[in-house]
């Protein structure tokens, strides 16, 4: 059943906060599952990794308990050799109910409590989600040793993101396969799927299509060449190198996490009495290498780099506006000057949109290729406030809460006429509505 709100006045009003907080509370609560939040009950029946992160953020309003809860589950499946899987399985939900299944990847023993996993990550949002729970209740934290058992864990994933995973050897951490960005099937991975070749349609039965429409979904081409990534790294025994990884790329957006974990690191070691220097040290680093690397200066935005052809993907996709969510970031002023223009039109278009809105293939309703996600709004927001944005970042907010109270707790939404598309009963819309709410 879906739980969403049907009040269409403006969201100013406490009266309306209080409906969509009330909404967003009973839909954490439905798609709680003992230890972890699934993303959407049917679409998404597992736990996912940054839908975690941000379910945290929001669920630490509802129990700080469960936030922390959600973080430890998800951090109990990391693999010894440092990485945070994409998706837990949940052993109570049939094998196919999701496709590629637990079966699809044989995870093994790669993990210390041998719990099935995929064998690829996502986004790193986990420190930020672990530091923005801890001071939600300090208290109950120090109780549960919460901080003292996240910390090395969370150190441990990065560093598997700054060694293995620096295969451009510049410092920075490349995905290897589209759904490690969280932007699966946007535009700027066009050209580097282009030299992939797809398995065949016929060799695996997609459920995704059994949930959603799809014209709103990735294409059996698409799955094909995605299938052909994860299987050549799962037969390479996940091994991370340039030879392995045919798809091999720097993104804005997944450094930017990295680097906002790097500070929330620092926070969360001096709280446990540990020097927070090496972390501030390598986000500093982290920074000067992200913005002599990945920006330029001509378009005031930053775009992914092909490890492969050493080119920048030219792609306005909403991955080059997420480094305002950086820390002390030079180019702050000049990302929201770009996100005030045609292509992202930050006044008015809410959620802002995956995908340039002037792009003659830009569309609204297909995954990452146009609509409009809460998530990277939020961060958005995040960095505007970060930024001392204000003005912009309040306006953003209230836009954003009136998007949800008006559409309900969609997947995502066309950025300017509000129609929703993808699952509904989306969990990290309704959490990060709930952080919305309390930042007035």
């Amino acid at each position: 059943m879906t739980i969403a709100p049907t009040i269409e006045a403006d969201p100013r009003h406490a009266s309306d906060h209080r409906s969509l907080d009330r909404a967003a509370r009973r839909l954490l609560v439905t798609n709680w599952r003992v230890r972890a939040t699934v993303p959407a009950t049917k679409l998404y029946p597992h736990q996912w990794s940054w839908d975690s992160a941000f379910i945290a953020i929001g669920l630490r309003h509802l129990s700080p308990t469960r936030a922390q809860q959600e973080l430890e589950s998800l951090f109990g499946a990391q693999w010894r050799d440092g990485r945070v899987p994409h998706i837990v399985f949940d052993p109570d939900v049939p094998r196919d109910a999701y496709f590629p299944g637990p079966g699809f990847w044989r995870s093994g023993s790669s993990n210390a409590a041998a719990v099935p996993t995929s064998g690829i990550v996502q986004p790193p949002a986990h420190a930020l989600a672990t530091w923005a729970t801890y001071r939600a209740d300090p208290a109950v934290a120090h109780l549960r040793g919460f901080l003292p058992r996240m910390y090395p864990r969370l150190v441990h994933w990065h560093h598997y993101l700054l060694t293995r995973r620096d295969l451009g050897g510049a410092g920075l951490a490349s995905i290897v396969h589209p759904w490690e960005s969280g932007m699966d099937n946007s535009p700027a991975w066009d050209a580097a799927l282009s030299r992939i070749d797809p398995v065949s349609p016929g060799s695996f039965t997609r459920r995704d299509l059994a949930h959603a429409p799809a014209a709103e979904r990735p294409t059996d081409l698409d799955y094909g060449r995605y299938i052909r990534l994860a299987s050549d790294y799962r037969d390479a025994r996940y091994a991370d190198s340039p030879s392995v990884h045919a798809f091999a790329i720097e993104d804005p957006l997944y450094n930017a996490l990295l680097i906002a974990g790097e500070h929330a690191l620092a926070n969360i070691a001096a709280a446990i009495g540990r020097d927070p220097a090496p972390h501030r040290a390598t986000a500093d680093r982290l920074t000067a290498t992200l913005v002599s690397r990945l920006y330029d200066p001509a378009a005031e935005m930053f775009f992914p780099r092909d490890v492969h052809t050493g080119e920048l993907v030219r792609s306005w996709s909403i991955t080059g506006l997420m480094p305002m969510i950086v820390p002390g970031l030079p180019v702050a002023r000049e990302l929201v000057d770009t996100a005030l223009g045609d292509r992202f039109r930050l006044r008015d278009a809410c959620p802002l949109p995956s995908y340039d809105l002037t792009a003659p293939d830009h569309a609204p309703g297909q995954y990452w290729r146009g609509p409009g996600w809460v998530n990277t709004s939020w961060l958005f927001w995040h960095g505007l406030r970060l930024h001392g944005e204000t003005a912009l970042a309040d306006d953003l907010r209230e836009r954003l809460l009136h998007r949800v109270l008006k559409t309900g707790f969609r997947e995502y939404v066309d950025p300017l006429t509000g129609a929703g598309h993808g699952s509904d009963g989306f969990s990290w819309t309704a959490a990060l509505a709930l952080d919305l709410i309390r930042a007035a």
